[in-house]
């Protein structure tokens, strides 16, 4: 499972340019490949490609971006409150599109982060809707609504 986890997810490393450059991608990744591991050594063996292997990736991919995506703003406003390097905010929408928006508005609440930028603002809004679209698209296409 882990081995076909890694070959899925590696090629994107190299293949979408932000994750090289990001390293809450990356953080992203080591979580979900901790997960992974976890999973295939203690608590039960699922075939890969399978239905069940599907949702308990499922789970943990939201899990583990959300967590990437709040730590992202919450690196990005101590890094505001102390003029350092910002974190690019195609990386921060990036990261909700991928389905870290719940994290990202609970991060906007906590820090009280980007909630007065209306441009940021509206370009979240958008990636909540785009995702909502593709998610709608996906299941529709698979007959699961």
């Amino acid at each position: 499972m882990l081995i076909t986890f890694l070959a899925v997810l590696t090629p994107f490393l190299a293949l979408i340019p932000p994750l090289q450059r990001n390293r809450f991608f990356i953080l992203y990744f080591a979580f979900m490949l901790l997960s992974a591991y976890i999973t295939e050594n203690y608590y039960f063996r699922v075939i890969a490609f399978s239905y069940k292997a599907f949702l308990i990736f499922t789970v943990y991919h939201l899990f583990c971006i959300n967590l990437a995506t709040f730590l992202a703003y919450g690196a990005d406003k101590r890094a505001a409150r102390n003029g350092d390097w910002r974190i690019p905010e195609m990386h921060l929408h990036a990261l909700e599109f991928l389905g870290g928006w719940p994290g990202a508005f609970i991060a906007q609440k906590i820090f009280r982060h980007k909630t007065k930028k209306r441009s940021f603002q509206v370009m979240f809004w958008l990636m909540l809707f785009l995702e909502g679209a593709a998610i709608y698209i996906i299941l529709s296409y698979l007959k699961l609504i």
